[in-house]
């Protein structure tokens, strides 16, 4: 039994019956935006209407074994995960408009691929390392905290919403010219000062029981991350495209912030769990960690 507290989304496939209604069997998938799609993404994207895509997020699986609910992919060797990697870009490529942007998550290990193949098809602009707060400890190796984000165009025209993006971090050393405070303002909660954001994330919130967001899917990626790419690299109402969505998080905060979105997910439990998250949706747009135009730190006391 779960304590009152712990709202971790975990039901069967059979309780979720009237959420799995909602999708789109990847079979029978004709390109309709805001769907969530269940079945093969290679069979799926086919679906999808060339050059309608502005941008696309990925988190594919990692080099290593991992068991996705009953679905299990397996560690490969170099060639073989550079296969695997080549096959889903020359899928999605065409499905990109010219001025997209592209976004994908990885390990140390993976990223040793992918950034390769992604340097074949796209202009690699960045990496991007975030904390997640979370791991396992080794006796023989750091423990690994961070995982990346490779982020990438299809052009030299692109989206990048700087200001929307800005961080609000406490000022410890607050600094005035003739009087005036430079560079931040005085509020009744503090100074701080909103700054450009970095390639290095240190105030994400991995997902936890506690936390309304949080499913029982293995790699899930937190709402406050996907918001960071998203807010960035597209406008409102744009198209935003996940080949592998897992439980659904870049739909939901897609749909949160006005974007229309395509969820592509071979696992039905997981499909019926983003179903479920984006009608709460409709009854709740918040984000953890993002108020009034803002990221703030983590832990930060937000009112």
């Amino acid at each position: 039994m779960k304590s009152e507290r712990n709202k971790t989304i975990d039901f069967t496939v059979e309780n979720g019956e009237k959420y799995l209604k909602k999708c789109v069997m990847a079979e029978n998938y004709k390109g309709e935006i805001n769907a969530t799609v269940v079945g093969d993404a290679f069979t799926a994207i086919e679906g999808v209407k060339n050059g309608s895509v502005d941008l696309l997020i990925v988190d594919p699986p990692y080099n290593l074994f991992k068991n996705f609910g009953g679905n299990s992919f397996k560690k490969l060797n170099s060639k073989d995960y550079s296969d695997y990697t080549e096959k889903w870009i020359k899928a999605v490529f065409p499905k990109l408009k010219n001025a997209a942007s592209v976004y994908v998550c990885c390990d140390w290990e993976s990223a040793l691929v992918i950034g390769g193949v992604l340097q074949k098809y796209f202009i690699l602009r960045n990496r991007i390392t975030w904390e997640r707060e979370k791991g396992r400890g080794a006796k023989r190796n750091w423990k690994n905290s961070m995982e990346d984000i490779f982020f990438a165009t299809v052009s030299e025209k692109y989206v990048f919403n700087l200001d929307a993006v800005k961080q609000r971090r406490k000022v410890l050393a607050p600094y005035k010219e003739n009087g005036v405070p430079k560079d931040w303002e005085e509020t009744k909660d503090g100074k701080f000062r909103d700054t450009c954001p970095s390639n290095f994330w240190d105030d994400i919130s991995v997902p936890y029981w506690s936390m309304a967001e949080n499913t029982a899917h293995p790699t899930q990626k937190p709402e406050k991350l996907i918001a960071k790419l998203i807010l960035a690299s597209s406008d409102a109402g744009d198209l935003v495209l996940d080949p592998f969505a897992g439980s659904g998080t870049t739909a939901v905060v897609a749909k949160k912030l006005g974007r229309n979105y395509i969820g592509i997910e071979q696992n039905p439990t997981y499909c019926a769990w983003t179903e479920y998250r984006l009608e709460k949706a409709d009854e709740d747009n918040a984000i953890q960690g993002f108020k009034d135009g803002v990221f703030w730190d983590r832990n930060a006391k937000i009112k």
